[in-house]
């Protein structure tokens, strides 16, 4: 099931290399669309976008370090009912592991889907990103990825990866039916195509690629990487659990809160139609902040945000695949991807599950087992 190939990098330019692989994809007979990233003419952000034209291909920038949304979220969209047409979709690892937890909670279909994971190189935050590529977004692209696989820090720029990035212990795609792999590959001159899938498979031998072996260095690069990204997220671990150790310290933490939501809308399996945090239910008479105010003496508005940010952690721990797009849409930059973070690998860790790691595993509170009822209410 498993066929290796590279794909020729011409003058360097492994990002051209990677449109024409993606164009090639578009124009084979039974893919009708191609979701990618994809410049807009004349805007300095990097937007998902679903392509039918293989000529618009030539403003794809799958290597750009921006990540706006977690595509996701469109991809169940597009999935959810059947469209009459097979959809190939470019996504970073962690697209790719909430995809996996939405097709397990009803919300995504992957019959008429093409998966091509890549090797994720990191991301700026969405303000951050326009500041780094300046007026010429395709040659920050070709500066970023050709610095950080030559393992070279970007120290001509004064924005750093996003904190989701830094620790992030997923940096290739576990689950895909092809992989474009980046690291411990010499990018200057070839880019590794692999087939994870049968579907995978059929797909490389439509485009004819020649067969090749993992470069011996592609390995020991990664372990390198993760070493110091779980390095990195344990330190974080540790600082988060310490500033929130108290309900006052958490209440503190979470101050800046304005009750926007815009983390629970950016939050990819955060997929309930109706949220009860926007329904009656919170929407108190003016009369009852006014005995709320006399009886405490004062009150912080708005309220209930404390409130907010506990249910959400209870009702997603388990399904946090750590992608960041909660902190990518706080407009008072409240570091709520550490919070969720810290909280979610001690709940999975607790199930012996971690979010998007495989299709066979059901998330743990959708089954029960016979011998958890002894441990759980003393039943023999």
């Amino acid at each position: 099931m498993t066929k290796t190939a590279m794909l020729e990098v011409k003058n360097t330019n492994a990002l051209e290399a990677l449109q024409i692989f993606i164009k090639s994809i578009l124009k084979l007979d039974d893919i009708g669309t191609v979701l990618v990233p994809l410049h807009r003419p004349g805007e300095k952000v990097v937007m998902p976008v679903l392509i039918s034209d293989p000529d618009l291909m030539e403003n794809a920038d799958p290597l750009a370090p921006s990540f706006p949304m977690n595509a996701a979220k469109i991809v169940s969209r597009l999935t959810r009912k059947p469209s009459g047409g097979k959809i190939a979709v470019v996504l970073r690892p962690c697209e790719i592991r909430a995809l996996i937890e939405l097709v397990k909670l009803k919300q995504a279909h992957l019959e008429d889907v093409v998966i091509i994971g890549m090797d994720c190189l990191g991301a700026y935050t969405n303000t951050d990103y326009p500041v780094f590529a300046g007026d010429d977004p395709i040659e920050s692209t070709q500066r970023f990825y050709r610095k950080i696989l030559s393992g070279k820090q970007m120290t001509d720029t004064h924005v750093e990866l996003s904190s989701a990035c830094s620790v992030c212990e997923h940096p290739v795609p576990e689950y895909a039916d092809i992989t474009i792999g980046l690291f411990g590959v010499d990018i200057n001159n070839q880019i590794l195509i692999e087939s994870k899938t049968e579907k995978g498979e059929e797909l490389i031998d439509h485009l004819n690629l020649k067969n090749a072996v993992v470069p011996s260095a592609r390995k020991k690069t990664i372990e390198a990487l993760m070493g110091q990204r779980e390095s990195s997220r344990d330190q974080m671990f540790a600082s988060t659990s310490e500033t929130t150790a108290s309900i006052e310290k958490l209440r503190e933490y979470l101050s800046g809160c304005v009750n926007c939501y815009n983390c629970r809308v950016a939050c990819p399996v955060c997929y309930c139609r109706e949220c009860v945090f926007v329904t009656d239910v919170f929407e108190h008479d003016p009369s009852q902040y006014i005995q709320w105010a006399e009886k405490k003496g004062s009150i912080t508005m708005p309220t209930d945000t404390l409130f907010y940010h506990v249910t959400r952690i209870a009702h997603m721990s388990l399904a946090c695949v750590g992608c960041g797009q909660c902190s990518n849409a706080c407009p008072n930059d409240i570091s709520l991807m550490e919070l969720f973070r810290t909280l979610s690998h001690r709940t999975q860790k607790a199930f012996d599950y971690e979010a998007g790691r495989s299709l066979d595993e059901n998330p743990p509170l959708s089954e029960f087992f016979e011998e958890e009822y002894a441990n759980v209410v003393g039943i023999e």
